[in-house]
């Protein structure tokens, strides 16, 4: 079982994990979309996104009791949808990658937490965790929300697609957060599971600060991009420029130009041909 949680923690370090935003396939997608596919899109992208899900996973990590799990739950996602709504509706922006950034610290300070970390290194109590995760909720909503206004959502019925979008990341959660539970479940029934849980946690910390370094990076590129070029032949690009995707999705040919002209055929204008005789007796022609 602790062989699992490793592939789950490694999945998230994957190249392909880290490009969890919006794709131009998914700008392109979403243009003449209706309420099902932002709702579909909300799922797949909470499914797909490894900092949610690695905070999630530490809220529930040593929770056993479904009343608990459904309070702290419930405190994330009202928090996140707070964000997610209201600054999509009123255009409230920030550079995403420090917003994933602050994400990933959240990932660290809930495997912090789980270590015991405030009372063996702070000597003091924890703060109280429904506020937290529901302050938290707040800023992984943030993020949610600079990721969506990534998408051409236009005018017409924003509300209710942000609404879908909405209901389809807390579809994502749920199937997210039952296959989480599910394993924990299975995990604790086993010995490694005390011998193994703190290393999981270690190693929950350890991810965290590696996404904090990873979004820190890619801001030092997206923001000062003179002083720190990238270098397309040796640089690995785990993190996308979305606003540079959404310019090529503007600049999509809306229709193809089919009439293509065949090629003229050269005339070639030839003289008459005279026949004539060199003997009198034999013609020819030139």
């Amino acid at each position: 079982m602790f062989k699992i949680i490793l592939v789950f923690f490694f999945t998230c370090l994957s190249t392909t994990a880290f490009a969890h935003g919006m794709s131009a396939a998914d700008q392109a997608r979403i243009l003449n979309a209706g309420y099902f596919e932002y709702l579909t899109l909300g799922a797949t992208h909470m499914l797909s996104g490894y900092d949610h899900l690695l905070f999630l996973f530490g809220v529930i990590f040593f929770l056993t009791r479904f009343r608990d799990i459904l309070k702290f739950i419930t405190a994330f996602t009202v928090g996140h949808s707070i964000t997610l709504i209201f600054a999509t509706i009123y255009e409230i922006n920030a550079n995403y990658y420090l917003i994933d950034a602050v994400i990933a610290l959240t990932v660290c300070y809930k495997a912090f937490d789980n270590l015991g970390g405030f009372k063996k290194h702070l000597q003091m109590e924890s703060p109280n965790l429904t506020w937290m995760v529901f302050i938290f909720g707040l800023i992984h909503g943030f993020g949610l929300s600079t990721r969506l206004q990534q998408l051409p959502l236009g005018e017409d019925h924003l509300v209710l697609k942000i609404l879908s979008f909405n209901v389809g990341v807390e579809l994502g959660q749920i199937i997210a957060l039952t296959i989480m539970l599910v394993i924990l479940a299975g995990w604790r029934k086993t010995e490694s599971f005390n011998r193994f849980s703190k290393a999981s946690n270690v190693i929950l910390m350890i991810l965290g600060g590696l996404l904090l370094l990873m979004q820190l990076h890619g801001y030092q590129h997206s923001k000062y991009s003179d002083d720190f070029p990238l270098n397309k032949d040796d640089h690995s690009h785990i993190h996308e420029d979305m606003e540079s995707e959404a310019s090529e999705l503007s600049n999509y040919p809306v229709k193809l130009n089919l009439d293509v002209q065949a090629p003229k055929e050269k005339v070639i204008d030839e003289e008459p041909v005279s026949e004539h005789s060199h003997d009198g007796q034999n013609s020819h022609k030139h």
